[in-house]
């Protein structure tokens, strides 16, 4: 049988790694270019997540600022929006459109949001799944041991379904997003626009990462039979 880094079935995943690194680009580039657009009522992002867990009666959740770029996101555990020192203090509209997305999540969490309450369940799974799957399948693979294998796939189905679970969370916060700044004035029509660009790229890196797990998925299954 081939190796791992070899097999035949490695194009399968070109299609799913060129989506992925096409997503990367335009997150990066949306990002980059609705940084330096400044919103034209001058909040910044802490004072919009702020208000918008005001306005939806969430006050057990706080903001704060965390390093790194993009590292913004909500954490449920200790009901806390983290955002980014550019996006934190910042009032363009790349910070506006990522503030209000985190806090879609929180509002999801308060709401009890079906597909969050999913992905929270099944991500102890995925955590084992995503660093035990492919050891287990591939020590199964070169000595023969079917049952390693199999496990190997289960585990790393968990991973695919974590996923997929994910997509509507993501939509459906940056869908929330676009309608709470628009709703109550923190950005005019204009403005709307330039932030739906911005989550909707960062939308894509997720459908890249369902499809890049899927493939993986796939190409497990392949070796399997081939077995």
């Amino acid at each position: 049988m081939p190796f791992f880094m070899f097999d035949s079935t490695m194009i399968l995943l070109l299609p799913a790694i060129a989506l992925a690194i096409w997503a990367q680009i335009r997150v990066k580039s949306a990002f980059k270019k609705y940084s330096k657009i400044n919103s034209s009522q001058g909040y910044t992002g802490v004072k919009v997540a702020e208000y918008l867990l005001q306005q939806n009666g969430i006050t057990d959740v706080q903001v704060e600022s965390v390093e790194g770029t993009l590292s913004d996101h909500y954490d449920p555990r200790t009901k806390k929006v983290r955002l980014s020192a550019n996006n934190y203090k910042g009032s363009s509209l790349a910070a506006l459109a990522v503030s209000a997305h985190e806090v879609g999540h929180a509002i999801q969490h308060n709401k009890g949001y079906v597909p969050l309450q999913i992905r929270h369940s099944i991500l102890p799974v995925t955590n084992i799944g995503s660093w035990a799957a492919f050891p287990l399948f591939f020590i199964g693979f070169f000595f023969q041991y079917p049952m390693l294998m199999d496990l190997g796939i289960i585990f790393f189905a968990g991973v695919v379904l974590f996923h997929f679970v994910t997509l509507p969370v993501e939509f459906n916060a940056s869908s929330r997003a676009l309608s709470i700044l628009e709703t109550n004035g923190l950005l005019v029509s204009s403005e709307i626009t330039g932030a739906k660009k911005v989550l909707n790229a960062a939308a894509m890196t997720y459908v890249a990462a369902t499809a890049v797990s899927l493939i993986h998925l796939i190409r497990l299954i392949i070796l399997r039979g081939n077995d």
